[in-house]
């Protein structure tokens, strides 16, 4: 909260990105509107959260180390980060069927899968970022750490939100929703390992 411009230029590039999208598409099919909707999501992620730990300077990453323990700096900057994603999910959606027209059909289960997004690209990228905040070429080392986490996450919440669209009829979508839960789990469980050493360094 202290960053509140940086909330204003999130805000700003969500509705540009949306009036481009509908100045280019005008009448965007169901198919093209699932993936728009997580790219634009995706990239207002790594806008908003990837540089949790890279935009931090020295002095205020010792000021932490001195006063808290490593698991409640990892757990306060995920929470934040979650609720900033679920609320640029919700802005984003909105904003988006604002002009293009809501092509959702199960609302209940869509705003689901915006809560399952931004846990995981919360734990996706705040983890990235702790360890790229190591290196000289932080904002480098992101993309490239991030890009293979970040797919099969991808891939699983566009077959999800095609349920919600009606574009797939697939009864199996508690498989997928438990596989996005366990790719979670796995990276949870490796950030709580390695944040500790990152933290130390």
């Amino acid at each position: 909260m202290r960053r509140k411009y940086a909330l204003g230029g999130i805000l700003l590039y969500v509705i540009s990105s949306v009036y481009i999208v509908y100045a280019g598409f005008f009448d965007i099919p169901k198919q093209s509107w699932n993936a728009i909707f997580w790219i634009l999501i995706l990239f207002a992620s790594i806008n908003a959260v990837a540089k949790s730990f890279i935009q931090e300077n020295r002095g205020s990453q010792l000021y932490l180390y001195q006063l808290a323990h490593p698991s409640a700096v990892l757990i306060a900057k995920m929470i934040y980060n979650t609720g900033l994603l679920f609320l640029i999910g919700l802005l984003t959606f909105a904003i988006l069927s604002t002009f293009t027209g809501s092509q959702v059909r199960d609302l209940g289960f869509f705003i689901l899968l915006l809560g399952l997004a931004a846990v995981s690209f919360s734990i996706a990228f705040t983890f990235t970022s702790a360890i790229a905040a190591k290196s000289d070429s932080g904002s480098s080392l992101l993309a490239i750490l991030s890009f293979p986490i970040v797919i099969p996450i991808l891939m699983s919440l566009v077959k999800l939100s095609a349920n919600a669209l009606g574009l797939l009829m697939d009864s199996s979508y508690l498989t997928d929703i438990f596989n996005l839960l366990a790719i979670d789990a796995l990276l949870l469980a490796l950030t709580f390992f390695l944040f500790p050493y990152l933290w130390r360094d």
